[in-house]
């Protein structure tokens, strides 16, 4: 197998370029590429130093960090530790980040400032979930993020919703983002799972398939669509870290 860290790579864009071009070239230059390949190519050749990948440690999350990790264990993966997670999910993060050997899994947690002015009783979920994931999620994403040029995620089209038509590549905020696992299949996810033997978020076996904060999650009965239990039954499908995807015109 090719030695990732050594592998020849074409010099990085300029990094004065426009995000929104810089996006289009990217997209174009790796739309050949397997998801390891762009990884090794973004994390290296691309945005060495100023690149993170952002996990939940949720469900499908173990897919992608063994990836990253086979490319550069010493990435910053940054994990929102917004207080409300099962306690399943951060002793999952745990065994990951020990399995795959990362080296720089970073807890951001929600200002103490803004969970006293708005969440003192934290039970803001209750009846504000936007303002609640806003504070708990996007605004310490925001921060985290100061100093890198780009981030990857791990969201696929098959979850539905506004991922239906995600690029490898995009442009959000100021910043390039990047979807490795766009266009893979759940079968996919879960034969890599069974090739890399990873171990599977305990969650899943009782009828999780997307898992997130521990108020705002339930089981569901069917995969088919597999964020259905995530803010059930109040038309809300996202957090706020991502922001819609524009339609093609």
């Amino acid at each position: 197998m090719q030695d990732l860290s050594t592998a020849s790579r074409p010099d990085a864009l300029p990094d004065t370029a426009d995000p929104m071009f810089h996006a289009m070239q990217l997209e174009a230059e790796t739309h050949e590429f397997y998801a390891l390949e762009l990884l090794d190519h973004l994390i290296h050749g691309v945005f060495p130093g100023r690149i993170a990948l952002v996990s939940s440690f949720g469900a499908e999350s173990a897919v992608l960090l063994d990836m990253v990790a086979q490319v550069n264990r010493h990435i910053p993966v940054i994990f929102l530790e917004t207080g409300k997670h099962f306690t399943e999910t951060l002793m999952y993060r745990d065994r990951l980040t020990s399995r795959l050997g990362l080296t720089d899994v970073r807890d951001i947690t929600p200002e103490e400032d803004d969970l006293q002015a708005s969440d003192s009783d934290g039970t803001l979920w209750r009846h504000s979930p936007d303002r609640c994931c806003h504070i708990r999620k996007v605004l310490p994403l925001e921060r985290a993020l100061e100093g890198f040029d780009a981030w990857i995620t791990g969201r696929k089209r098959y979850q539905g919703g506004e991922r239906a038509r995600l690029p490898r590549v995009e442009a959000a905020e100021g910043r390039i983002k990047v979807n490795p696992l766009t266009d893979w299949s759940l079968r996919e996810i879960r034969n890599v799972f069974k090739a890399r033997d990873l171990p599977a978020h305990p969650l899943t076996k009782v009828g999780y398939p997307s898992i997130g904060c521990a108020p705002c999650t339930n089981p569901v009965i069917s995969e088919e669509i597999s964020r259905a239990g995530r803010w059930h039954g109040l038309g809300k499908t996202e957090c706020g870290i991502h922001k819609p995807v524009p339609p093609t015109e």
